[in-house]
């Protein structure tokens, strides 16, 4: 019940006239270069081969795309599209289409509907070059594709070159025979992943256990065929995305034109680091054509402008060469997550040097660091917990998902946002989910000097791959070439297998029933598969080209030495809050992993995303177009919202509101989840919620939206993940304090306790001295519910638990005795004042009475708060940077500010207070 890749595509036959070179790393990875030909006088002679420049000819201007022939059916409906029109390279069928203006935009409405045809396709790509005499004289001129998204055929004048299978495996064609002086054409064909392997696999008695179903009905349930494709999960479609099956030019193409030698990869191996010496060695790979001696040359400089060199004389065999230049740097200066240090960076020059010649030479940035997964044997079970340079970190971040439908849009400015908002929240860490795509190497040097770790899955979302060789071999060479790729960046500490293989194998229902449909033989050879691959292949490939970063076969799961999902080894996607019986958040202080990787709430995105997507008439929970941009169970999941708020909250009293109290909804549980997985160090060792950004405009678990606006979560997340914290959790009756330092020591300082009426009225105040050991978590109170309220009723009452040191406010944090929807709020009788201030304006918001939940909005203004989604005492104000190209009486005008008191409407149906409109 496995294809091979004949079975589909005949990927076997992949050149018809010359040989395709795979596994090098991209050029946009690194940068290598080899000399002018003009400084090379005295080159290097093999014979009679000489030296000479490798030049390289970006191929990305005057493409153009169109229907295929053989997509008659979508011909008939859209001939437009059966016309030339101009092509992004790189880009999507998709994307050029709308520029044409031959579509909709796809995030609009419920346009995702009607656009489905364009992946059911087949799509033509041609571009015509011209190429002269001297380019033509060079020993090799190859086409690089950097990445063909995912059936491609590649033709040159008519001859095909390649059949490509994978959208994440970089393609090197060697065209010096193919090629001639003058006019040439470089066509790819790409044909559609689903009816590729449709035509199979509906012939198959049963197919592997998927993802999610296509919700237009161009899959049968049940019947996916993106568990055959090496193609990013996610375009299928998610439960926080949309259907979009992409073809394209998808990376960059560039044409290489080389003689004698090409310099492929500079790696620095780092074989031990600690605070007095980094022991290295630099790695040249180097593809020659002929035997000859050379000398390896590195050259170094620190952060602090300190440099050195080291040098080696070696003998280069024809084809492929590896070759180390061994150096040790004392007292380095090691790169450290944010929080932790500063995320120094390295910069290494490299030269191939022949007879005092050099004839190629690469950079490469790195930072120095060790990274240990640990995993001791204690009175809890087993461990999980990062260590850098001999610090245990406690990971504190969130998942990542791709940052658009369409790779090819994504911006630089795009990824610095969101991670930079990682970074502002004071996250540490965050996966790279492996329901995507590997990112560019922007995003991951953006990583590395804003000091943030990552986790990086292989591209595996969680449904059951093939267990043929074929496939296996075809993941391999992407692994190789990935981990190659992405290896000397300072910030991945984790290569992991997979998402969520093993656990939905082993206790999800559909899985259950392939196994009782297919019968034990089949599923012996399924479950060797996974093991294969998950626990040999890419284990393999990580411990041979990058040995100092652990792996890590699945997630969630114990390094498939025993089941996966259980609290006390690996660590743990907890689910039961939200999926499933949808417990109430409480339920997040049932369990105690050792690390929590997966767990969220949803909400909507803010009001603004809202309406740029939907219009007026859209603006219910229940409308089309919201359903459309909520995937949870089939665009019922704003039910799911709903239950949430009610529970908690009580009845919105209009869409607006349902917005708003969806956001305060999921910041409040994953406050107090995060409270608790931080509260519990050293036996939990890392929070990662679900999720930190947006792939669309929609309904999601993300707490920043695809605009890059902010949700209540990522305000409160500032709060909750910040180095220093104080943490009351109550629960049955009693609350329990901790003190919790991710500083590396000790911290003198007073806790202040206060228990207040709404009112303002104080019962209780006392401030005494404490300590915060380092990197740790002390508890220091845990008292009754009679012994905090002081004679105060469950509603009425507030404790207030401030962390002070020198009179400077630390951490703040405020307790209830009362779901939200049980308090007895007061109308706050919000205000704010706005005014200029320096570059921007200052907006000072004041209660009169206690206010839960404040939010600051200016309507339809883009406005950036330096903080927003918190609670006021009665008689507190707070002042807040704003920044907006609007003018001040516009924001004025647009103010307004919103608190829980006037979100919901009484047991009666009625508003229970104003808005504060300013």
């Amino acid at each position: 019940m496995n294809p091979t890749s004949k079975d589909f595509l005949a990927t076997n036959d992949a050149l018809s006239l010359v040989s395709a070179k795979t596994g090098d790393l991209p050029t946009r990875a690194q940068r290598i270069r080899v000399l002018p030909r003009a400084l090379l006088l005295g080159a290097w002679l093999i014979g009679s081969t000489s030296a000479s420049a490798m030049e390289s000819r970006t191929l990305d201007q005057g493409w153009q795309v169109r229907l295929a022939a053989n997509a008659t059916e979508a011909v008939k409906k859209h001939p437009e599209a059966s016309r030339w029109i101009d092509a992004g390279v790189p880009g999507s069928v998709q994307m050029d289409l709308l520029h044409a203006g031959l579509i909709p935009d796809p995030y609009r409405h419920d346009n995702e509907a009607a656009l489905q045809w364009i992946g059911l396709a087949d799509w033509d790509y041609r571009l015509d070059f011209d190429i002269d005499a001297a380019t033509l004289a060079h020993d090799h001129v190859d086409v690089v594709f950097d990445g063909l998204d995912t059936f491609a055929d590649v033709r040159l004048n008519g001859q095909k070159l390649l059949a490509a299978d994978n959208m994440f495996r970089r393609w090197r064609i060697p065209l010096k025979n193919a090629l001639h002086v003058g006019r040439n054409t470089l066509a790819v064909s790409l044909h559609s992943p689903i009816t590729t392997v449709q035509p199979w696999l509906l012939k198959q008695s049963e197919a592997l256990p998927g993802e999610f179903d296509s919700a237009f009905g161009d899959e049968p349930p049940g019947k996916q065929t993106s568990n055959y494709v090496r193609k990013a999960n996610y375009q299928y479609g998610w439960d926080w995305g949309p259907r979009f099956i992409t073809e394209g030019i998808w990376q960059p193409v560039k044409l290489e034109s080389w003689d004698t030698l090409r310099l492929t990869d500079l790696h620095i191996a780092q074989q031990h680091i600690d605070a007095d010496n980094a022991k290295l060695q630099a790695r040249f790979a180097i593809e020659a054509d002929h035997a000859g001696k050379a000398t390896l040359r590195l050259r170094w400089r620190a952060p602090d402008g300190h440099a050195g060199q080291a040098t080696s004389d070696v003998q280069l065999a024809p084809g492929g060469n590896t070759l180390s230049v061994p150096l040790t740097i004392s007292q380095p200066q090691r790169w450290w997550p944010v929080g932790y240090g500063k995320p120094n960076l390295y910069a290494f020059h490299a030269e191939v040097v022949m007879d005092g010649k050099v004839l190629a030479e690469a950079d490469r940035t790195t930072g120095l660091r060790s990274v240990e997964l640990r995993r001791d044997k204690d009175r809890w079970g087993r461990s999980f917990a990062f260590v850098v340079n001999g610090v245990p970190i406690f990971a504190k971040g969130a998942n990542l998902i791709p940052f658009d439908s369409f790779p090819s849009r994504v911006t630089d400015a795009q990824m610095r946002q969101v991670l930079g908002s990682a970074r502002d929240a004071h996250m540490n860490m965050l996966r790279v989910w492996g329901g995507g795509y590997y990112l560019d190497d922007a995003f991951y040097a953006m990583a590395d000097r804003m000091g943030l770790m990552l986790w990086q899955d292989f591209m595996f979302g969680g449904a059951i791959p093939p267990y043929d060789k074929a496939f296996r071999d075809n993941v391999k060479q992407e692994a190789i070439e990935q981990v190659t790729r992405l290896r000397d960046h300072p910030s991945i500490v984790l290569w992991c297998g997979n998402n969520e293989v093993q656990t939905g194998w082993e206790s999800w229902p559909d899985r259950a029933a392939f196994r009782k449909q297919a019968g034990p033989a089949e599923t012996a050879r399924v479950e060797k598969g996974m093991r294969e691959l998950f626990d040999h292949t890419l284990r393999e490939v990580v411990k041979r080209e990058q040995p100092d970063l652990p792996y890590w076969a699945t997630s969630p799961g114990t390094d498939m030495q025993g089941p996966a999902n259980i609290p006390d080894d690996g660590d743990m996607h907890y689910w039961d809050v939200w999926s499933g019986e949808a417990r109430p958040a409480s339920a997040y202080l049932d369990v105690t992993p050792r690390f929590q990787s997966e767990y969220g709430l949803q909400s909507m995105p803010v009001m603004k995303t809202i309406r740029a997507f939907a219009d007026p008439s859209d603006l219910s929970a229940d409308s089309k177009v919201m359903r459309a941009h909520q995937k949870y169970d089939k665009g019922n999941g704003n039910d799911r919202l709903l239950k949430y708020i009610r529970r908690g909250y009580g009845e919105p009293k209009d869409f607006a509101r349902f917005v708003y109290l969806s956001q305060l909804m999921q910041a409040d549980g994953i406050e107090l989840a995060v409270d608790h997985l931080r509260s519990q160090r050293p036996r939990t060792m890392g929070s990662l919620y679900w999720q930190l950004n947006d792939v669309w405009p929609g309904a999601s678990w993300s707490s920043v939206d695809w605009y890059g606006r902010w949700k209540a979560l990522q305000f409160h997340a500032r709060r909750f993940y910040a180095a220093v914290r104080v943490a009351p959790i109550r629960q049955h009756g009693r609350t329990k304090v901790y003190l919790i330092s991710d500083r590396i020591q000790p911290i003198g300082a007073q806790l202040r306790v206060r228990v207040m009426s709404m009112d303002g009225t104080v019962r209780y105040d006392h401030t005494t001295a404490a300590t915060l050991a380092p990197l740790a978590s002390t508890r220091v109170m845990d008292l009754a519910d009679a012994a905090l309220l002081h004679g105060g009723s469950t509603a009425d009452t507030i404790a207030v638990f401030e962390l002070l040191q020198d009179g400077q406010l630390l951490s703040r944090h405020l307790l209830y005795f009362a779901s939200a929807r049980d308090l007895q709020l007061p109308d706050p009788a919000l205000s704010g004042s706005l005014v200029a201030h320096g570059d921007g304006y200052q907006l000072t918001v004041r209660a009169a009475r206690f206010a839960r939940g404040v939010w600051v909005d200016f309507g339809d203004l883009d406005a950036t708060l330096s903080d927003n989604a918190f609670d006021l005492l009665p008689g507190q104000s707070m002042t807040l940077e704003v920044g907006s190209d609007a003018s001040i009486d516009a924001l004025r005008t647009s103010l307004h500010l919103h608190s829980l008191a006037d979100a919901t409407l009484s047991p009666g149906g009625k508003t229970r207070t104003a808005d504060h409109p300013h």
